[in-house]
């Protein structure tokens, strides 16, 4: 029988997560500090790639939000050469860091940076929150704060989060009260369940009145006016475009061509060509999940776009059809960039050198936990189990105390004056 390896004493369980955190720290400044020069270099655009947040997504797996964050706090440390020094030797975590350079100045980072290292992450945020609010229009910070968001969960159900001004909150919920009492008594239903669905009648109401947008079908009508003895180009609302112009633009709506002599006079008015309906939409969607150009996030707002376009003899059909949206629609018919459907419906995308963009590009690591001790003890940086953790001990934060220091340190309150 084999015995039982011996297993670390927790201290030294501690010691190892607190030294390895600080490592990451370290690593991550480091990170931050080749993206920001990336993108002050603009490696990233190469001509379809939107920002270095989309390059970041696509080729090193990080969420669009997370990536946008890690962007701008990147450009922020340039800014603020301390914390950006205590980030280098470890001894403050991204969480913190990322709270300090949404207001932290170089005239005031050493204050942020007294109370990050003496107390945690929570106490840093609610800081951080405090004085942003300070000498500001609570109603205009009310507004400036709404938002509304949503994601499509693993199951497929969404998942909604938003933040309202009082004035939208109650607006809100005496809708949602309205529909719930207008609906049949069901008593299974608990009341979140009731407000859910008083939602979705919401909706319904919306978009039976005509003013939201439907799912398929044409997003508009485009007159495309050629002139016959110059069939390369054509005009749309008296503005001449490309060829390619006008056929990006009518790739999903509907089209009334109309045909002109020199003089602009019609010589023949077509049909309305190509219609997607509204379930091919559907399928189509369903199939794409939205923009299908390697490394793009875009889910909304995209365009049905037909592999071998209508003009050219291409049917309106699942098979000839991929979703883009409006930047890749643009590069796929004015930038040169051509795309083909694989027969398991996977799009291949090619650059205007005839090169296949890669769908999943190389994200393996190339990196270990050795080579990291390894590389911070070349640049001799201090790092061990006590580098990390705060000097905080369970006290209260005085967060009113912790916000006039800030603000004397601004120049904004004198000694001896209340905020």
């Amino acid at each position: 029988m084999t015995a039982a390896l011996p297993q670390p004493a927790l201290q030294t369980l501690e010691d190892q997560i607190t030294e390895l955190a600080a490592h990451i720290n370290a690593a991550t400044w480091r990170l931050l500090t080749l993206i920001r020069e990336y993108d002050l270099r603009s490696g990233w655009n190469c001509g379809a790639t939107k920002s270095c947040a989309h390059w970041l997504n696509w080729k090193c797996g990080i969420a669009m939000g997370a990536a946008r964050e890690k962007v701008r706090v990147a450009h922020a440390l340039a800014e603020l050469p301390k914390v950006s020094e205590a980030f280098r030797l470890g001894s403050l975590s991204y969480s913190k860091v990322r709270a300090i350079t949404r207001v932290a100045t170089p005239e005031n980072e050493d204050y942020f940076l007294m109370i990050a290292r003496h107390g945690t992450a929570a106490h840093v945020e609610r800081l951080v929150q405090a004085y942003r609010r300070v000498g500001r229009d609570e109603a205009q910070a009310q507004l400036e704060n709404r938002r509304f968001s949503y994601y499509i969960d693993e199951d497929g159900s969404y998942v909604i989060r938003g933040r309202l001004t009082p004035e939208q909150g109650q607006r809100l919920v005496l809708a949602l009260d309205a529909a719930v009492d207008a609906m049949p008594r069901e008593d299974d239903l608990v009341p979140t369940q009731r407000r859910a669905d008083a939602l979705e009648r919401l909706a319904d109401s919306y978009l039976a009145g005509g003013d939201g947008d439907s799912t398929g079908g044409d997003r508009y009508t485009l007159h495309v006016h050629t002139r016959a003895a110059e069939l390369e180009a054509a005009t749309i609302d008296d503005e001449d475009v490309s060829a390619e112009t006008s056929r990006r633009a009518s790739c999903d709506c509907g089209v009334v061509h109309w045909l002109e002599n020199d003089r602009g006079q019609a010589l023949d008015i077509g049909r309305r060509a190509r219609n997607i309906t509204p379930a091919l939409r559907r399928a189509l969607e369903h199939r794409d999940g939205g923009c299908t150009f390697p490394g793009c996030t875009t889910r909304r707002h995209v365009d049905a776009h037909h592999v071998v376009h209508w003009a050219d003899g291409g049917e309106t059909k699942l098979d000839n059809l991929v979703l883009l949206c409006r930047h890749h629609h643009r590069l796929v018919h004015e930038g040169g960039y051509g795309v083909a459907l694989l027969a398991s419906g996977e799009a291949r995308f090619r650059d205007p050198r005839g090169t296949v963009v890669p769908v999943a590009p190389d994200t393996r690591s190339r990196g270990n936990v050795s080579a990291l001790h390894q590389r911070h003890d070349r640049e001799q940086l201090p790092i061990d189990a006590a580098t990390l953790p705060p000097h905080w001990q369970g006290e209260r934060m005085d967060l009113g105390l912790a916000v006039q220091g800030l603000l004397r340190r601004d120049g904004r309150l004198s000694p001896g004056q209340s905020p």
